[in-house]
């Protein structure tokens, strides 16, 4: 009896432990307003420069947040620059410098030792990444720098929602030759003469080797 009661209690434990190791982890909980999120919380976006690091771990306040579409980056901020990017290349780069791709912007103005607001939109799912290259990323490089993944939430609201771009439509038909539309013909290794002969000079040309 004692080894059945046992046997019983093994296989009552196996089943507890096999349904709460097969249970889902908690997702994020659905969002229900748009989130004005400010960077760094009370702390803001600024850095300590005697002892050159960043004034809060931005990283850490980064992992704490749940970030949807339509929701706001708040940078309270003063010196600092804020760079919004998806390449990973420019944000381990610490500088937004030669970025030439279109997913890299530079938010705020130049202007320094002002206090200033930053409002930062997201406006598409995946993942950002935000630093600041002041100091020749020197800034970025001890911390000011974090990432967050934009998930859909309630999508974007009226106000930030973009228009679809226009269908696509084929490029007017070529001018047949001889004919005159105003635009310069492409071509490959074609160039433009900085300057004409008028006909009438080569009218002239024409008759004196006939007479010579």
């Amino acid at each position: 009896m004692a080894r059945a009661m046992a046997n019983l209690t093994a296989i009552v434990l196996l089943i507890t432990i096999t349904a709460t190791s097969a249970a889902p982890s908690p997702a994020s909980p659905p969002a229900t307003k748009y989130i004005n999120h400010t960077v760094g919380g009370p702390t803001g976006w600024f850095f300590n420069s005697t002892s050159n690091t960043s004034f809060t771990n931005y990283s850490s306040w980064a992992a704490s947040q749940t970030f949807n579409l339509g929701d706001y980056l708040i940078f309270n901020t003063e010196n600092e620059t804020v760079i919004e990017t998806q390449n990973i290349t420019t944000y381990r780069s610490c500088s937004g410098d030669d970025a030439s791709d279109e997913s890299t912007f530079v938010w705020g103005d130049d202007s320094v030792g002002v206090k200033k607001t930053i409002a930062v939109p997201l406006v598409t799912v995946g993942t950002y990444y935000y630093f600041s290259d002041a100091g020749d990323g020197q800034e970025c490089q001890q911390g000011m720098a974090f990432s967050i993944e934009v998930n859909h939430g309630l999508g974007l609201p009226p106000n930030l929602a973009q228009p679809p771009p226009p269908p696509y439509t084929e490029p007017p038909a070529q001018s047949q030759p001889g004919s005159v539309d105003g635009t310069q013909p492409t071509g490959n290794g074609g160039f433009r003469c900085g300057a004409s002969f008028p006909g009438g000079l080569f009218a002239i040309f024409a008759l004196l080797m006939l007479t010579v």
